[in-house]
């Protein structure tokens, strides 16, 4: 591929806008496709290592195109890169590390997208594994940016699916409220649910009695790790129904 010099430096910026342009487009359009792809649905890993190659090789297309539009050539350049390669692989060894890291973990699939992991005393279900880091989301919805050789160095937790996962839930009950009506309503209306666990049985714990509420703890475990933001929801609002039928009584 041999592009001409081009000596007009208006003209080498709006080339090299335009090359940004084509390269974005294309990864952006390449993205949509593969999201597209029905056989990836259940497991987004793959198509994550896929997506980020194709996008790693497009911009480097990009890239040694807009170094043409400058004069230099390219031949040149892998060569100074080559010479120089010692130096940079010191520099970037950590960015090194963490590609191959993602290599084998996407390859070796010792963990897949949509996993319930723990690290450093944080767990949270896997929403993506790029080439250098892993995106986990914790309980708080942080999304945790993880570098794939931390994975690879530490020892983690990794539960096997669907992962069981407790929720507490801590409310304050008027004090004319029957602690054990309390109870009874709201166990039969977990007990209904059939993401919530039957074994571990959920329940009903009594904390303290301050001046105007007894405050409890309504414990219960979710079958699947992802439900868990869901059931805290809808139990509150249980909760919350409860107290206003007493109020109406």
């Amino acid at each position: 591929m041999n592009i001409p010099t081009i000596a007009d430096p208006a003209k080498i910026l709006l080339y090299t806008l335009v090359i940004i342009i084509i390269a974005s487009i294309i990864t952006r359009l390449v993205a949509y496709s593969m999201n597209k792809m029905q056989r990836f649905k259940k497991d987004m890993t793959a198509i994550y290592l896929i997506r980020d190659i194709i996008n790693y090789i497009i911009y480097f297309i990009a890239f040694m195109i807009i170094l043409q539009f400058f004069g230099i050539n390219l031949a040149g350049t892998l060569l100074s890169l080559g010479i120089v390669g010692i130096a940079v692989s010191f520099a970037a060894k950590d960015i090194i590390s963490n590609l191959f890291s993602g290599i084998i973990l996407i390859m070796g699939k010792s963990i897949k997208v949509g996993d319930t992991i723990e690290i450093d005393g944080k767990k949270g279900f896997v929403e993506r594994i790029s080439l250098r880091s892993t995106i986990v989301i914790d309980d708080l919805g942080v999304r945790n940016v993880i570098p794939n050789s931390v994975l690879t160095n530490n020892i983690y937790l990794q539960f096997k699916p669907p992962e069981k996962y407790r929720v507490d839930i801590t409310a304050g009950l008027p004090l004319n409220v029957d602690i054990n009506e309390f109870e009874r309503y709201i166990i039969e209306k977990m007990e209904s649910y059939g993401d919530i666990a039957e074994n571990p049985n959920p329940k009903i714990f009594a904390k303290e009695i301050i001046f105007n509420e007894s405050r409890v703890k309504v414990s219960f475990w979710v079958k699947d790790y992802n439900d868990k933001d869901r059931y805290k929801i809808i139990v509150s609002n249980d909760i919350r129904n409860f107290i206003e039928m007493g109020e109406e009584k």
